[in-house]
């Protein structure tokens, strides 16, 4: 199936490469809340665990693909990154892992208001303001290039071994 223009109806434009100055801000923007994440005490692991469950739940495979590869070279497992999409039914992360990560959905999926209100309780517990805000800025940092790479169509491709 054809547009009118003639080309496949599943052509995409790369929106980060039609307006680079937008994708900019969006790069720019992401410096910053991960310096903020820094700033709050928030590890690089952690960080990763958030963009990763964001990118799982929003079904984007090259944001999975480049933030597993991150994760990894900042020392998670592959046993837990194995397990991440059913985090509430292991033991492996921790009680401020399990808050982040709650917040992050409760960030993702945002017309949950129950789910909300339980993310907050539950982050309240184990992080402090300034973390709760970094894990939310992340979580909607990660939304964001999400939705430019799943719009987009970027395709993960094939890395040389141990890439």
């Amino acid at each position: 199936m054809s547009d009118t223009a003639g080309a496949p109806a599943d052509r995409r434009v790369y929106v980060d490469k039609q307006s680079p100055k937008a994708y900019h801000a969006l790069v720019q923007t992401a410096e910053t809340v991960r310096a903020t994440a820094a700033d709050a005490g928030l590890d690089r692991l952690l960080v990763e665990l958030v963009n990763l469950r964001v990118s799982q739940i929003n079904g984007c495979a090259y944001c999975l693909d480049v933030h597993t590869r991150a994760a990894l070279r900042a020392g998670e497992t592959t046993r837990r990154l194995g397990v991440l999409a059913a985090w509430r039914d292991t033991a492996l992360f921790t009680a401020r892992e399990r808050a982040a990560l709650a917040l992050a959905e409760a960030t993702t999926s945002p017309a949950d208001a129950l789910a909300q209100e339980r993310a907050y309780d539950e982050a309240r517990g184990s992080l402090n303001e300034d973390e709760i805000s970094a894990v939310i800025w992340v979580a909607i940092t990660i939304n964001a290039f999400n939705r430019v790479s799943i719009l987009s169509k970027h395709p993960v491709r094939e890395t040389s071994p141990g890439a």
